[in-house]
């Protein structure tokens, strides 16, 4: 349980000085749209490149990937389902949606929570690359082709729709750093030194424009929030996720003992605050992001401390 609390803590201090920073007013009035970006597109590809072109790829071939990619795909899909029949939401926020609903803070919670409470951080790395290879770059497409688009989105050309992904910052980057680490290159001090000492700051820099976003403003405030979006995206992150987790690894896949407790407290994880990033770029759906990922970092404390009690 101090793995947990411990990995908490730092979350909040972090947003707690995002909120103060906004309350005071030090960054000007457009504090958090300027920071938002500068995580969207400098910080967070500086990281997804170093953080891929130094891993080892063998750990994606594990159970828990089969796990996160699954689970992610049936809870993003029932997100849309219920959302837009019980809602009726248009594309973007459906997706940002499902976003909220299932994808993991795997980097500046996971790493922390899978260090202190499950004793290897290697447990997150396969969840780590499956978000960043494959999951975000599904949801920036389809931001790519709806959100900036506007009606003017069934009037793209194939052309635009197909190199539409290649366009995105966080795509290429991570696309470049899966590269290097396929061919095995190792590239020299000098060169990657830049680009982690930028991507240091996407972590950071991404809690506190959540900070930010929360001053002047009360989560699931009626009227201003759409709680029943938020409430359908927090039960399927802290509830269902995973529990589908538990069942696929155990039933399907006959994972037990620690790596099944593994799977599960990763599953329970709360909604990454790159969500929030992605929606304030796109400028859709923010709201629903926030409130989400404010929510399920709450509601994932009890829910990572009954998992530890009855698997653990």
């Amino acid at each position: 349980m101090s793995g947990v609390v411990a990995g908490f803590t730092v979350i909040f201090v972090v947003i707690a000085i995002g909120y103060l920073l906004g309350r005071l007013g030090t960054l000007g009035d457009h504090g958090q749209f300027v920071l938002g970006r500068l995580v969207f597109f400098v910080a967070t590809p500086a990281l997804l490149f170093t953080t891929l072109a130094s891993s080892d790829l063998s750990v994606i071939f594990s159970p828990t990937l089969a796990v996160a990619s699954a689970t992610a795909f049936a809870v993003g899909a029932l997100y849309v389902l219920v959302a837009k029949i019980w809602l009726d939401r248009p594309l973007p926020e459906l997706t940002i949606g499902a976003l909220s609903a299932s994808y993991v803070n795997s980097a500046n919670l996971g790493i922390p929570i899978a260090v202190f409470v499950l004793g290897d951080a290697t447990f997150v790395a396969p969840l780590l690359l499956f978000q960043i290879v494959v999951y975000s770059p599904i949801a920036l497409t389809i931001l790519d082709l709806t959100a900036l688009r506007g009606p003017d989105a069934e009037k793209l050309s194939l052309i635009d729709t197909v190199t539409a992904p290649f366009k995105n910052p966080i795509v290429l980057a991570g696309a470049a750093g899966l590269t290097v680490a396929l061919v095995g290159w190792a590239p020299p001090r000098a060169l990657m030194q830049p680009f982690e000492l930028i991507g240091a700051t996407s972590v950071p820099g991404a809690l506190l424009a959540f900070g930010l976003s929360l001053y002047g403003v009360r989560v699931l405030e009626k009227g201003s929030s759409p709680r029943r979006d938020v409430a359908l995206a927090s039960t399927l992150k802290i509830v269902v996720q995973p529990v589908l987790a538990y069942l696929m690894a155990h039933f399907l896949l006959g994972v037990d003992g620690h790596q099944l407790f593994a799977i599960v407290v990763v599953s329970t994880l709360p909604t990454a605050q790159n969500v929030f990033i992605y929606a304030s770029r796109y400028r859709r759906g923010m709201v629903l992001a926030r409130d989400s990922a404010f929510v399920t970092t709450l509601a994932s404390i009890p829910a990572i401390a009954l998992v530890t009690a009855l698997l653990a």
